[in-house]
């Protein structure tokens, strides 16, 4: 009954960190970058059209992603309606699931993990990043999670109740975000068993029900897209996988190292254990390789230990490896890796319960707390606003990180892995809060074309007409989607011969005036924080613009 009770306070306070990490003031700034709005405005069109095959984004086909974000968010649309929450929910209730499969399962196979697990995997710095994204990057990550998990659960038990979940899974991933998924998988499966001497393995994974269990979940969609869009295999496969992967079309060239500063912030604020415990695991799992090297025989001793570990380090370290092969590199890519390595550091910290903590480990991980704490008080005045943050700020922010490192050292010093959570999660906590609360309105300002629909919707409606010229592409396709409408590019040649609304990069009037020609303009207002000004552009058959207040009224914003 104790440990009953145990375990269910255990995955409450999973739940509510995660609920908390992943939910809370999900709306408190727009939708930003150029993913969120983009496949925010897919998932509403295709809404609006009652059309689950075709990805379409101004009512053109959009054919860089498979379908399943989409789907999420039109449900999330048709239940919350058409708002920022409701276009990140998908992300945040995929995220929670994740969390939760990690849970559950460390509880079965690895009990006295699972609470560690659980917060580890939330609370990575990454994992909380991609929750709250509009985009494919996290419906792959749980999906691909749990198959990999399930697989794991299959090649312990031998069930095939788990292996058939494990195709069902790789489906969903496979609908997240394409092929890169039973690639993945099947290249982990593999490598995993010529390790461990145990081909049989990954050839009894090959088994046909699960196969057409795969096939009947993916085919559907991919079959019914290919017949009404027969561009769909050539855009999707050939330009956004295969010559992204090999080639720098889209501008995302990185070097070769480039995943190893983004894996050390993606784990971040447990970078230190997280890399103390892939070490550790690391090591383990290369004595373990040589000693089956070196041995004779089909079944080995070495290969009949729990393989746990070294499957973990292989799911971490191949896809950061095949990603820093690719040509196109961002981040995102390897939101894969980072589950495995949070249920390793967890497995660490277990193993060692009851261990003083290295004093170079405790001593790495409050200066990274420390850190990340100055770096977030800074972050909206110093690296949105750039200006100098005020002197009491200043050392006020100094102060806080001082107090966090001194303290959480001496509680870690003092009691050991017992506080651990609890010294991370306070600072963790509060630095989210500030971010949701206080530095939310800046990144608003500056990053989101959320307040620049609403400025510009106060006098002219949302009806209106509107255009952009030397602007960035994240604020016409947010633009897009807080006007539910087509924004036409004046550096595309898309000059609307209507009256409109023109948004363009703040002193262009003379470049805009030149391709205008005879065609008048008001200026209507600013924009300073994003650099932009806004004008009324007459017809092309008209000497002089209409009146804004002439122009259709309605909401800023949806």
């Amino acid at each position: 009954m104790i440990v009953r009770k145990t375990s269910s306070l255990e995955l409450l306070i999973v739940v509510a960190i995660s609920v908390f990490l992943f939910f809370y003031g999900s709306g408190n700034f727009g939708l930003v970058g150029a993913d969120e709005p983009r496949y925010a405005q897919i998932a509403r069109e295709m809404l609006e059209r009652h059309d689950f095959v075709s990805p379409t984004l101004n009512g053109e086909p959009w054919l860089e992603k498979p379908v399943l974000y989409y789907w999420l968010g039109m449900a999330s649309f048709k239940i919350f309606g058409v708002t920022d929450t409701a276009a990140r929910i998908p992300s945040a209730a995929l995220a929670l699931g994740m969390v939760l499969a990690i849970f559950f399962y460390m509880r079965r196979f690895r009990p006295g993990t699972q609470l560690d697990a659980g917060i580890i995997t939330a609370s990575c710095a990454v994992v909380f990043a991609f929750s709250r994204g509009a985009s494919t990057d996290m419906p792959l990550t749980a999906s691909f999670s749990v198959a990999m998990l399930v697989w794991y659960v299959w090649y312990q038990t031998g069930r095939n109740i788990w292996l058939l979940t494990f195709y069902f899974f790789l489906g969903l991933a496979t609908l997240a975000k394409g092929p890169v998924a039973p690639f993945l998988g099947g290249l982990i499966v593999l490598v995993f068993s010529v390790l461990r001497r145990d081909i049989k393995t990954s050839l009894r994974t090959l088994w046909l029900p699960g196969v057409l269990l795969y096939l009947a979940v993916v085919l559907p969609w991919f079959v019914a897209v290919q017949m009404r869009d027969p561009q769909f295999l050539y855009v999707f496969i050939l330009e956004h996988n295969l010559a992204r992967f090999g080639s720098n079309m889209f501008h995302h060239k990185q070097p070769l190292w480039y995943y190893i500063p983004v894996f050390i912030l993606a784990v971040a604020p447990w970078t230190f254990f997280a890399i103390a415990a892939l070490v550790d695991a690391l090591k383990w799992s290369v004595r373990s390789w040589r000693i089956r090297l070196s041995e004779d025989g089909n079944v080995t001793r070495a290969a009949t230990t729990d393989g746990f570990a070294e499957f973990l380090v292989l799911w971490t370290l191949l896809p950061i490896l095949f990603f820093s092969l690719s040509q196109s590199k961002l981040p995102g890519y390897i939101l894969p890796s980072i589950p495995p390595c949070a249920i390793l550091t967890a497995d660490y910290l277990g193993r060692r319960r009851g261990q003083p903590l290295s004093a170079l480990l405790v001593a790495g991980h409050c200066g990274l707390l420390a850190i990340l704490l100055a770096f977030i008080l800074a972050f909206p005045a110093v690296f949105i606003q750039h200006v100098a943050m005020p002197h009491a700020a200043g050392y006020t922010a100094g102060l806080l990180s001082l107090i966090v490192f001194s303290s959480s050292y001496y509680a870690l010093r003092k009691t050991g892995a017992p506080v651990l959570r609890l010294v991370t999660l306070a600072p963790v906590i509060f630095m989210v809060g500030f971010i949701l609360k206080v530095a939310a309105p800046s990144i608003d300002d500056y990053y989101s074309a959320r307040p620049v629909a609403i400025e510009v919707g106060k006098g002219t409606g949302q009806s209106a007409a509107v255009a952009v010229y030397e602007v960035k592409r994240e604020l016409r396709y947010g633009l897009s989607f807080y006007r539910n409408q087509n924004i036409a590019n004046y550096d595309d040649n898309e000059i609307p011969r209507d009256a409109h609304i023109l948004i363009a990069k703040a002193g262009s009037l003379a470049a805009v005036s030149f391709k205008l020609k005879n065609r008048k303009m008001v200026r209507m207002g600013s924009f300073p924080s994003q650099r932009l000004e806004y004008f009324l552009v007459s017809a092309a058959d008209s000497a002089k613009p209409k009146a804004a207040a002439s122009l259709p009224a309605g909401p800023g914003t949806n």
